[in-house]
């Protein structure tokens, strides 16, 4: 059983990349207008109830610019630090399948157009992916490398409800069989610290995860964010922040049980600093990623060392 990947004990993102496509990867994260029905009343308003305004894209470009002009201006401050690679079109804020078919192929196009864009990323929910729209980026995956991400968080349908997710767990596993009959590649964003759920819970959705035909995952800390629906929850001490220790154990227990083939695009996620009220430790982000790896090391663990198919 492999141990390694590139010197990390878990398949990253950067290894699957560089391994791919012979050569570092940058992903330019962009805002391309769109909104989302769990917002504009389609399904619910006020989004699920972590959701910064930006549609968690606040670190995406600024949707006032064209994509050309968003993708310009991020490569030129990626490439301060690195002078070389290809690129990734990320369309990271609110829900990049709601829109007219002609609009989302508008917008697609002139990204995929860019010089160096190597793939196309597109962050989605399982109930805006129509037959049509699965045509489109089934197109699409046939002249760059095209991944689909899906806000899964949890598997429990309370917990869902909770957070406003808008959609129930079949939802999702029907999108997902439509995508994998296309062979387009599926990334889960999982996030740990919802209100309510244990550990338990929180490793039951990774279960769910590792068990399914999945190619990457994001490991995400709920962040509470002001001027969130969340914060209403946690006023009422309905909200109880992870302690940066319990975060790195259930990250390290979560990549265990997964398959050595599955991607893991993010240990943890970020919160714009002037906007976030806890927990205040995720603000250092190195440093939880070097206790991840630490502990990798400390206690000989590995991706898979515990995964099941049984």
């Amino acid at each position: 059983m492999r141990t390694e990947w590139g010197g990390k004990r878990y398949y990253s993102l950067n290894y699957f990349l560089r391994e791919k496509f012979g050569e570092k990867v940058f992903k330019i994260s962009l805002d391309a207008g769109f909104s989302c029905p769990n917002r504009d009343g389609t399904i619910s308003r006020g989004g699920c109830v972590f959701c910064s305004e930006r549609g968690s894209g606040d670190f995406a470009g600024d949707r006032c610019f064209s994509i050309t002009r968003q993708f310009e201006d991020i490569k030129a401050m990626m490439n301060k630090k690195w002078k070389e690679g290809k690129y990734i079109a990320y369309f990271q804020a609110y829900t990049n399948t709601y829109a007219p078919v002609s609009v989302l192929r508008e917008k697609y196009e002139e990204a995929v157009s860019q010089e160096g864009v190597v793939a196309l990323a597109i962050a989605t929910r399982p109930d805006c992916l129509s037959d049509e729209v699965l045509d489109l980026l089934e197109e699409f995956n046939k002249r760059v490398y095209v991944w689909i991400e899906l806000g899964l968080q949890t598997i429990n349908d309370n917990s869902a409800k909770i957070i406003n997710r808008g959609y129930k767990l079949d939802v999702f596993e029907e999108a997902l069989e439509k995508l994998n009959k296309r062979n387009i590649d599926v990334v889960v964003h999982a996030i740990f610290g919802l209100p309510g759920e244990t550990h338990e819970d929180m490793l039951d959705t990774v279960k769910f995860i590792a068990e399914r035909q999945i190619k990457g995952i994001k490991f995400h800390l709920l962040h509470l964010m002001e001027d969130t629906p969340l914060v209403k929850l946690y006023e009422k001490g309905r909200l109880n922040f992870l302690e940066q220790e319990e975060y790195v154990d259930l990250v390290c227990r979560s990549i265990t049980m997964l398959p050595q083939d599955m991607v893991i695009h993010r240990l943890t996620g970020d919160a714009p600093r002037e906007l976030l009220i806890g927990p205040m430790w995720s603000l250092k982000k190195w440093e939880v990623l070097n206790a991840i790896d630490r502990k990798f090391i400390e206690k000989n663990l590995y991706q898979g060392l515990y995964f099941s198919t049984k």
